[in-house]
């Protein structure tokens, strides 16, 4: 395995530190001073989700579905916005290999009244949908989407995960300190996949090493959904890499399986990102995924919020919940859109829109970490920053956080993951 200098590690660590994004501005001028509406709906605030709960990031669904639910939960157990319960209208997000199914769901739920909507979990079914929610005057807060393109796409759209450049920042800072500098890349052919992969690949570039399969413009990205990697996997371990990074979806199972197949050694040497970290558990043999590491933007949630989440998945979804990816990042956009109806004396869309930077706190005020607290400071006429389950800072004129923390992982005998460190990432405008 080729090392690399003392410089280099420096170089790249600074990368993860310390991240420029040149971010355009929103449509609105994005200057979230004050609170503005007022000539609103006061009608009951009704959310809808946009989340999935069938296609490849299905297992992603459950913890943001949890997220949303708790928070609910907790708005309405502390009198509710502007006098009255929150209610949600659940829908499915499906992937970007079949988009009808998300645009069905934004059909719906338009229908059905809702004035905000938390997802989607990928990037591209957001693409897909999110010119018609502002159509409607809906705004959508994804809790999980990471593509660049999304930085300042509209004022009805913001998003409580970081962009790529703070995530592919530190993965390639990861694999870099870990002494690879030979590295492959398995990647899907959407936003979300060559988004992410470009900042790694870029970072990688900076620590003075080489990609050696799957960077920008070599053309051999995979479609959505692919299920057949042999002569990918052949064409990437002739070139003899010392790491792979694979940024996909559910098609992991897929490639790790024929990684075995061909030998690939995965203790070390493999990594994942947000979208793959998974609990594999029985998928594979025992030991399969051992040393295997992963990215996941988001701060560590902590045992007790993570036994609320899964006492409230229990009691209304009838399930075990297995994974917290985006849980709290969920919550925190659900309890924004409250706020910034609050905020703004309205719950229809445009009103949240407005508002909804002021009380993630670009204008500084009254730092509060409950939906309560919000509330309560709101209501005596003070501003807020809330600081929320998943540490994020106050959002851009892009609507995009200003800063994140991103989480490493380490994989057991057992295949599944542990949390390990954290690293925060800033976006300077």
């Amino acid at each position: 395995m080729i090392r690399r200098t003392t410089a280099a590690k420096g170089l790249a660590l600074a990368a993860v530190l310390s991240l420029g994004l040149a971010a355009c501005a929103s449509s609105d001028g994005g200057s979230g001073e004050s609170s503005e509406g007022g000539g609103g709906s006061t009608e009951p605030l009704k959310i809808g989700t946009i989340l999935p709960v069938t296609g490849t990031l299905a297992f992603l669904g459950p913890p943001e579905i949890a997220g949303v639910g708790l928070a609910v939960d907790d708005i309405n157990a502390a009198g509710g916005v502007l006098g009255n319960d929150v209610t949600v209208e659940a829908g499915d997000s499906g992937d970007s290999t079949d988009l009808s199914v998300a645009k069905s769901t934004a059909t719906d739920l338009i229908s059905k009244g809702v004035s905000v909507v938390i997802g989607a979990a990928s990037s591209a079914v957001t693409l897909g949908v999110v010119d018609t929610f502002e159509e409607a005057g809906v705004m959508e807060i994804s809790p999980a989407n990471t593509a660049q393109d999304l930085s300042g796409y509209g004022p009805f759209f913001a998003r409580t995960a970081p962009p790529d450049t703070v995530q592919g920042a530190a993965h390639g800072s990861l694999i870099l300190d870990d002494g690879h500098c030979k590295i492959g890349f398995l990647v899907q052919n959407e936003a979300y996949g060559t988004g992410l992969r470009d900042v790694i690949e870029d970072t990688v570039k900076k620590g003075g090493c080489e990609v050696v399969y799957g960077g920008k413009g070599a053309g051999n990205e995979f479609a959505p959904g692919e299920t057949n990697f042999g002569a990918q996997v052949t064409e990437l371990l002739a070139q003899k890499p010392d790491a792979i990074s694979i940024v996909a979806f559910e098609e992991t199972v897929a490639i790790v399986n024929e990684l075995v197949a061909q030998g690939w050694d995965f203790n070390g040497t493999t990594y994942f990102v947000d979208g793959n970290l998974s609990n594999y558990g029985k998928k594979f043999d025992k030991g399969t995924l051992e040393g295997v590491q992963g990215t996941l933007p988001g701060a560590q949630a902590d045992d007790a919020f993570r036994e609320q989440l899964t006492t409230w998945y229990s009691e209304n979804e009838s399930g075990d919940l297995e994974d917290f990816s985006y849980s709290a990042e969920s919550y925190d956009a659900t309890v924004l859109a409250a706020l910034a109806a609050i905020k703004g004396g309205g719950t229809d869309g445009e009103t949240i829109s407005k508002n909804i930077r002021a009380v993630s706190g670009a204008n500084g005020g009254t730092e509060v970490k409950t939906f309560e607290e919000g509330a309560k400071a709101l209501e005596a006429g003070d501003d807020i920053n809330y600081v929320g389950k998943s540490g994020i800072g106050p959002l851009n004129e892009s609507n995009d956080p200003t800063s994140a923390f991103i989480g490493i992982y380490k994989y057991g005998a057992d295949n599944t993951y542990t949390y390990q460190r954290q690293i925060e990432g800033k976006i300077e405008e």
